[in-house]
């Protein structure tokens, strides 16, 4: 038995997941915002020192322990972590579109493309 997917139908599936993703991203990263406001509303603006704060995406327990406790940046840094797995879902999903339609040139053109991105992911510069 063989599965075939059509381009018409490939396009529909594509756009949902990237919808999806992006309506994901964009609802965690609100969600976050309006959480940080909540958190220091009545603390006064400093424009004069900018002091940055570490990301904890790279800690992941850390990450983890941050949402499960309601803090604003993780859920932001969660956001922000969906918005880069949408681009690389779709590229995924396109790998295994083009394996049912055993098309092997854009089959191995989307493996690249994946490798390119998971590379640049995991190599920061």
């Amino acid at each position: 038995m063989r599965l075939e997917i059509d381009d018409k139908r490939m396009e529909l599936t594509m756009g949902m997941l990237l919808r999806f993703g992006v309506v994901m991203a964009s609802t965690l990263v609100l969600a976050g915002v309006f959480f940080f406001l909540l958190d220091h509303a009545r603390q006064p603006a400093n424009y004069r020192n900018f002091v940055p704060h570490p990301l904890s995406i790279e800690h992941r327990q850390q990450l983890l322990s941050g949402i499960s406790h309601g803090d604003a940046a993780a859920i932001i840094q969660v956001g922000i972590l969906f918005l880069i797995a949408t681009p690389v879902a779709r590229v995924v999903f396109a790998v295994m579109a083009f394996l049912l339609e055993r098309d092997w040139l854009y089959t191995a053109i989307s493996l690249a493309v994946l490798g390119v991105l998971l590379f640049s992911l995991t190599h920061p510069s």
